[in-house]
């Protein structure tokens, strides 16, 4: 299974932005167990941030000035937040870009890490540090599906209820890639579930 993970996502071609001006640029790391059935490694938000506080999401953040590229943002921000180490990841390759409602332009790195980590969160940063396995992605329902008009385009994102974590927005629309990536699942987030719900 990890070996068919790690050629489709190092196959892949995302839809990477060229970096913008108007939009600050950010990494997040994308971390997957090395293991028979993998885990997805996500953060639940302290409560208190200003932007995105109590939400769930991976660890990353914005690249500062003297970061050399992207991985390394996501890579530091990873140990920052959750402790942990840089020589742990083994990086595979970005999902697509996305710009969030603040405004960031994100890029996603998919990293293997061990299966033995661990992590320390960052009280001041991180609530939570929780894993989920992939495979919950393709086979647990979704709790809701959110409607979002982004980038000219309509987007139905579903949002997963995990033991008590929500996740959905920004973070779910990477979940989706790779699960489609890696599984097939063939979620499609320009097309309404059938049973979705429109609220005027």
């Amino acid at each position: 299974m990890l070996d068919d993970l790690l050629q489709r996502v190092r196959g892949h071609r995302p839809r990477l932005m060229e970096a913008d001006s108007r939009y600050p640029e950010a990494a997040v790391l994308v971390p997957i167990t090395r293991s028979d059935e993998p885990e997805l490694v996500l953060t639940l938000r302290a409560s208190g941030l200003s932007t995105h506080g109590g939400e769930v999401a991976f660890p990353g953040g914005r690249r500062d000035p003297e970061d050399p590229d992207l991985v390394f943002t996501a890579l530091r921000e990873a140990q920052e937040e959750i402790g942990l180490p840089p020589g742990l990841v083994e990086v595979i390759g970005p999902l697509s870009s996305l710009v969030s409602l603040h405004g960031i332009h994100v890029t996603p790195y998919v990293g293997i890490v061990p299966d033995y980590v661990e992590y320390r969160a960052n009280d001041a940063e991180i609530a939570a540090v929780f894993s989920v396995p992939l495979r919950f992605f393709c086979d647990g329902p979704r709790e809701a599906t959110h409607r979002i008009d982004y980038l000219g385009r309509c987007w139905y994102v579903p949002s997963f209820r995990y033991e008590g974590y929500k996740i959905w927005g920004l973070t779910a629309i990477m979940v989706v890639e790779l699960v489609n990536l890696v599984y097939d699942a063939g979620i499609d987030m320009h097309q309404a579930p059938a049973d979705f719900i429109k609220v005027s």
